[in-house]
């Protein structure tokens, strides 16, 4: 079960941490912003993105929810179990009803979230952070594999680009919003870290039905409508929709309208409905008016 591409998966897992190790060696002190921007940055991106969304497009699913004090004590479990424990415990959620989506976003990156803050804490070493990653991507691996594919949808796929706000290196949002899209049926695309020139460019090449901004730390109002009137200036689909979402936008929703953003939502199932929503509605105006 857990055998091809094990060792090849343990190196993906340990060579961005080693280099943090190394980076840290002449002070002998390991930074705890560095650890965490390595695992928020690197390797939950890694860990969600190996095989899921991009071969098997099925329709995104909430499924049954996990309670959070169900998520807290499975999040201890990659420092005690192995990879072959670790899945028992993932398949009793998915026998209650839990959706791969679910178990991604609410099981599995929040236990890669904790490792660092462990480590931050100084409760588990570099080889206990490196092995509890690695059998949580065997763990990613084996679900999304017997994971059956929806029939795809014969209408006409929606397009999407999604980025962090240009400097913000938390891109771990970014990614797994571009995922549940993805499963969703929807041409999507995620810059992983870019600067503006790279965003408004790519927004230029091709006529996106919507892009979706995510801000993950605090940076002024007047910076993210600046950004946001460029790329609606520099789409080549002058109907674009934005969404904004992330840390800021969900402690401050009133910046949505502040910054001249379409909508959001309070997760990436809620700004999928938001999104199908809205590039609904414009493509019925863009019919009335012919």
């Amino acid at each position: 079960m857990f055998g091809a591409g094990s060792a090849v998966l343990r190196g993906v897992i340990s060579a961005p941490l080693e280099r943090v190790r190394r980076a840290a060696s002449a002070s002998r002190e390991i930074s705890p912003e560095s650890v965490n921007a390595v695992i928020e940055g690197e390797i939950i991106p890694r860990l969600l993105m190996t095989r899921l969304g991009s071969d098997n497009p099925s329709r995104a699913r909430r499924g049954r929810p996990i309670a959070p004090e169900d998520a807290a004590r499975f999040s201890l479990l990659p420092l005690r179990l192995e990879a072959a424990g670790l899945l028992e415990q993932v398949d009793a959620f998915i026998a209650e009803g839990s959706s791969v989506e679910t178990i991604c976003l609410d099981l599995l990156a929040p236990a890669a979230r904790m490792l660092g803050e462990m480590w931050d804490r100084d409760e588990c070493d570099f080889i206990d952070v490196t092995m509890g990653l690695w059998r949580l991507q065997e763990v990613m691996r084996e679900v999304v594999a017997r994971c059956p594919a929806d029939p795809p949808s014969f209408k006409a796929p929606r397009s999407a680009l999604f980025s962090p706000m240009p400097g913000d290196l938390h891109n771990f949002g970014t990614m797994m919003i571009e995922e549940v899209f993805s499963r969703a049926g929807w041409h999507s695309e995620a810059l992983v870290s870019p600067d503006r020139r790279e965003l408004l460019d790519r927004l230029a090449q091709r006529p996106f039905d919507l892009v979706g901004l995510t801000l993950a730390r605090h940076c002024p109002s007047a910076d993210v409508s600046n950004l946001i009137k460029a790329m609606r200036s520099a789409s080549a689909n002058p109907k674009i929709a934005v969404l904004v979402g992330g840390r800021m936008i969900n402690e401050n929703p009133h910046m949505v309208q502040d910054v001249g953003a379409d909508g959001t939502g309070a997760d990436a199932f809620a700004a999928l409905e938001v999104a199908e929503s809205l590039v609904r509605v414009s493509a019925l105006s863009s019919q009335s008016r012919r």
